[in-house]
């Protein structure tokens, strides 16, 4: 008889828990899935990526539709957006790539699935619905959940998050945003651009914190441009009903001001799904509420992992799928594999877009380290200025001895043209080889080939290099 039910538990069904549950099970690994929700797929299949994405697109759709002159074509009436079609064609999105993420799919490759909310009762059991269920070892990739700043009044006014935006029935006549990150800025822009009048309201004096100034500047005037106002280096008082309407009271450059609009988007950052899980009585330790994981995703209890938004890392789709590789490779094959985020890719997918790979200049600045900047602009790239999409920038950073320590793009499908990078600083891959690789003529990955070539066109076409090319002439004559 088997000491433990399983051999592997997974408590969560997003991009983590699904990772690694559907690598031990094809590895013969006896597995249970639990998730709180009866559908897998997490927080970005239905209240994130997917259906933001989803959302973008269309609104982007609309916004060249308005721009239809600008490309030598009659002029378009954007027409009032029926946003319950909008929200339907995102759940159809959604229910398409559910099929992926389906329980049915998941028993095929051996997992078992539950659902409901488990505890743990011991280091190796949890309690759920009424039942007890041990694991040899455990997977903690519970996500996270939009973060409620404690304002005053916030709580006695109906508000919006990423949970319940996306299937709206009406679109709203006006949207205050609370923050200025990833999920706020996207959102502003989209709904701006479907006929929302948006106000953004964000704490520090630029959006997008994490990104250097200067290219997230590139993102506020797009933004600004589209109709979007933005309110700086605030701080909320105050939020409150007046009629039907919500009225935010702030404090701006030492200025009183009110905002008033019909919806309230709140997108001041995240929480990592750690209560009710009874981590803390079993000795797993939380720092700032997430679980604190060593370098092989492993929680101060050994065989209790933690990958994904719960360990408030790196809150990206993306990440948690490599984390739970990492997961995989030590407590199914028991390699001491470590988590590396060095060159670990992220996008904001506003328009334009911007992305980013290794660090940038403020993380270079913060970490002491020696760089030099390669900047090249968007309006010199001829499919850019085909497409009506001059604006933009990529930015590479150099350390002394000239190797890319990072690079930074904002512009339209900045997300799709970093992927170059991503696999020339993964592969080691010199800026001579970029820049003598054949790029297809006229593309916009064109620009990664130049940014690569500029550094070698100084060295190549400097005064010293000039010198010996003349000594070598005039000895040959």
């Amino acid at each position: 008889m088997a000491r433990y039910d399983y051999d592997l538990g997974v408590i969560g069904g997003g991009a983590a828990g699904l990772t690694v549950a559907a690598g031990a099970a094809q590895l013969g690994v006896k597995v249970l899935l639990i998730d709180k929700e009866h559908k897998l797929g997490g927080d970005c299949l239905h209240y994130g990526c997917v259906p933001s994405k989803t959302l973008i697109r269309s609104a982007r759709v609309r916004h060249l539709m308005g721009r239809a002159e600008d490309f030598g074509l009659p002029g378009v009436d954007r027409l009032p957006v029926d946003f319950s079609k909008v929200a339907a064609r995102i759940q159809g999105v959604i229910d398409k790539i559910q099929v992926h993420d389906s329980v049915e799919r998941f028993n095929s490759l051996g997992v078992e699935v539950l659902f409901g909310s488990p505890r743990f009762s011991d280091r190796h059991s949890v309690s759920l619905n009424g039942n007890r269920i041990s694991a040899a070892s455990w997977v903690v990739a519970s996500g996270s959940s939009p973060a409620i700043p404690l304002i005053k009044g916030l709580a006695d006014v109906p508000y919006l998050t990423n949970l319940d935006i996306f299937s709206l029935k009406d679109l709203p006549e006006s949207l205050i945003v609370l923050g200025g990150g990833p999920v706020a800025v996207e959102m502003a822009q989209s709904f701006q651009r479907l006929g929302t009048k948006v106000t953004v309201i964000q704490r520090s004096k630029q959006i997008l914190s994490r990104e250097d100034e200067d290219m997230a500047h590139f993102v506020m005037n797009g933004m600004e441009e589209d109709g979007v106002c933005f309110i700086l280096g605030s701080k909320i008082n105050e939020v409150y009903a007046s009629g039907e309407n919500i009225r935010v009271r702030l404090e701006s450059e030492s200025k009183l001001r009110t905002v008033e609009g019909s919806h309230l988007l709140v997108a001041m950052g995240r929480r990592s799904n750690t209560d009710g899980l009874g981590l803390t009585d079993i000795g797993v330790k939380l720092e700032h509420g997430s679980v604190a994981v060593d370098g092989r995703m492993r929680s101060s209890v050994p065989h209790i992992y933690a990958a994904g938004d719960v360990t408030g890392k790196y809150r990206f789709t993306h990440a948690a799928g490599y984390e739970g590789g990492i997961v995989v490779s030590n407590a199914v094959f028991h390699l001491p594999r470590k988590a590396d985020y060095t060159w670990l890719p992220w996008c904001t997918y506003t328009d334009p877009e911007l992305a980013s790979v290794g660090m940038n200049e403020d993380a270079a600045q913060e970490a002491g380290i020696e760089y030099k900047t390669i900047i090249e602009e968007f309006y010199s790239n001829d499919r850019a200025l085909a497409e009506g999409e001059p604006r933009g920038r990529i930015k590479l950073l150099l350390n002394k001895k000239d190797k890319p320590i990072g690079c930074q793009i904002v512009a339209v499908h900045a997300g799709e043209l970093l992927s170059e990078w991503v696999s020339a600083v993964n592969g080691n891959v010199r800026l001579a080889t970029l820049a003598g690789a054949i790029h297809p003529y006229p593309t916009l990955s064109e620009v990664n080939k130049k940014v690569a070539g500029k550094l070698l066109g100084e060295k190549i076409f400097s005064d010293r290099v000039r010198k010996i090319l003349k000594l070598l002439f005039s000895y040959r004559g």
